[in-house]
């Protein structure tokens, strides 16, 4: 299915290019000299079409490391939490090999539950609900 999807869209897209490049094959001067544009000293001739694929090319780029650079508080924030989580794989392990004893939960240093479910002599929250 994934093969199919894939080659309904590239196959279209490819159709689209090779249509685009022979409309727009006539040939123009790219000058990268703003102050003489009658004799630039930096000038390429090339087909419209290959300026507008690389131009595409290097936006979709720009884009993507600029997206990059944007996430990488996600990334930093994901390999911490990765870190906590193997840490916390580790401590979980050894406590149940018993070769570690429990920092916080003592069982024995937990206070007696209240009476009446911990919410009053009634067993009732604030509204009146039974728990």
């Amino acid at each position: 299915m994934r093969k199919f999807v894939n080659a309904l869209v590239v196959i279209p897209l490819g159709i689209l290019f090779v249509i685009f490049a022979v409309a727009n094959r006539h040939l123009v001067t790219v000058s990268f000299d703003p102050f003489n544009s009658v004799d630039p000293s930096v000038a390429v001739s090339m087909p419209l079409f290959v300026v507008m694929i690389a131009a595409a090319i290097a936006g979709v780029a720009a884009g993507g490391i600029a997206t990059w650079f944007r996430q990488r508080h996600w990334r930093r924030a994901a390999r911490r939490h990765e870190a906590e989580a193997r840490q916390a794989r580790a401590q979980l392990a050894d406590l149940r090999a018993g070769t570690m004893t429990p920092s916080r939960y003592d069982p024995q240093r937990l206070s007696a539950p209240l009476q009446g479910g911990g919410y009053g002599a009634s067993g009732r929250d604030k509204q009146g609900a039974t728990l």
